[in-house]
């Protein structure tokens, strides 16, 4: 199969040399838009060439984005273009509201569509959403820039989507994992044939028994990563072997309640800089867990690669009555540069709250430590010392062991 464009197959110093040239223009652009002119005052947009540049910003949370909307209705002031400039406004739960664009593959969708291997002569069923939220129009905006027909299905109503796919001859779904199957067992039931060969799905756990299931009924289904801020994040293709981030992002894997990259294989929170110049978010922190993968897609594209979803970042727990939040556990790890990580466990001793901090360190004395434990967490706890490596590689700083049910 040919690829989406010559994007997807450039050397690492082509994307290294194209990256010094557009990173700038969209440190420039978010310092611009007034609601990320504060964080970004001293930024100079000339010194942010590279990815390791990106580290030394501050992370810009979901919390962030809310807290401006409410203040600065309905963008918060984070886009480049005014509100009736854009095609689409959308609302998402919380509610925190998006734009959105008509323009050609706006959230970039197109590209892993076209992995799929949906194009030309395909009608997609579209069972994705089209009322506030954005998925439907995403999806919609994707296939155009295939060249694809679409059915706008939307969701719910499964005799009738049943009856449209058969009537229509729809070739490709898209939409979430388990639907599919829902639609397909209906057709069985009434007796209908589909044409479904392919099936481009987000928003929920693809898992490898309904993947495989999908392969039985002679199926390729695959998988995008992505959000309603930022468009598509990272793809499947049909190698199968993790997720190739799209080249209209940067991505990069922090430490849970930080901005400091992890090393490649660590599990850490995904960080995103999307280069799209109608909203240029800068280092947004998804609240997902994920880890970078070494080498390149046997399908020949060369970005980087992400193993997928692998959990949320946001592992705040009340323990004692307080909070302790992943950013407090950075803290303390901060304070002491012999220690590599650290791990707070909430357990149960009879009816009592329980906090153990495990500590991955050289030293030998748990005590060095009782006093920052208290300054950063707010209380005292048991201290496990830990050695170096010793520490699952799963992204969690706070693990709740406490059984509630």
């Amino acid at each position: 199969m040919t690829h989406f464009d010559r994007l997807e197959t450039r050397s690492a110093d082509e994307r290294a040399a194209a990256l010094a040239k557009v990173l700038p223009e969209q440190i420039a652009r978010a310092k611009a838009a007034p609601g990320l002119a504060a964080t970004l005052v001293d930024v100079d947009p000339q010194a942010v060439l590279s990815v390791s540049d990106l580290a030394a910003l501050p992370v810009l949370r979901k919390s962030d984005l809310v807290s401006a909307q409410s203040e600065a209705p309905p963008f918060g002031g984070f886009t480049g273009l005014a509100t009736a400039a854009f095609d689409h406004v959308f609302q998402s739960p919380g509610p925190i509201y998006e734009p959105g664009r008509t323009s050609h593959d706006w959230w970039r969708m197109g590209r892993f569509l076209h992995a799929c291997g949906i194009g030309k002569g395909d009608i997609v069923q579209n069972c994705f959403g089209y009322h506030l939220t954005p998925a439907g129009m995403i999806f919609e905006n994707g296939a155009r820039a295939v060249g694809a027909a679409v059915l706008p299905a939307g969701t719910g109503q499964t005799e009738l989507q049943a009856r449209a796919a058969h009537d229509v001859g729809t070739t490709a779904y898209a939409g979430t994992p388990d639907y599919l199957k829902v639609i397909l067992d209906r057709a069985e039931e009434m007796g209908l044939t589909l044409s479904i060969t392919r099936a481009a799905v987000g928003g929920g756990a693809l898992f490898p028994s309904l993947r495989q299931e999908y392969a039985d009924r002679g199926i390729l289904c695959l998988q995008s990563y992505a959000t309603a801020d930022l468009g598509n994040i990272a793809y499947e293709s049909t190698a199968q072997e993790g997720m190739i981030v799209d080249e209209g992002v940067i991505v990069e894997i922090v430490t849970p309640g930080t901005g400091n990259p992890v090393q490649p294989g660590e599990v850490g929170e995904v960080v995103v800089t999307t280069l799209n110049p109608d909203y240029p978010l800068i280092r947004f922190a998804t609240g997902d867990l994920s880890a970078i993968m070494e080498g390149q897609s046997p399908c020949g594209r060369t970005n980087m690669r992400i193993k997928g979803w692998m959990g949320r970042a946001d592992q705040t727990t009340k323990i004692k009555g307080m909070f302790v939040r992943p950013e407090q556990v950075a803290d303390f790890v901060a304070q002491h540069k012999e220690v590599t990580r650290a791990r707070v466990i909430a357990s149960r001793q009879g009816e009592m709250d329980v906090m153990t901090v495990q500590v991955e360190t050289d030293s030998t004395d748990p005590d060095r430590y009782a006093e920052s434990v208290v300054n950063t967490l707010k209380m005292k706890a048991r201290i496990e010392l830990v050695a170096r490596g010793g520490l699952p590689n799963d992204g969690k700083v706070i693990e709740d062991q406490r059984s509630y049910d």
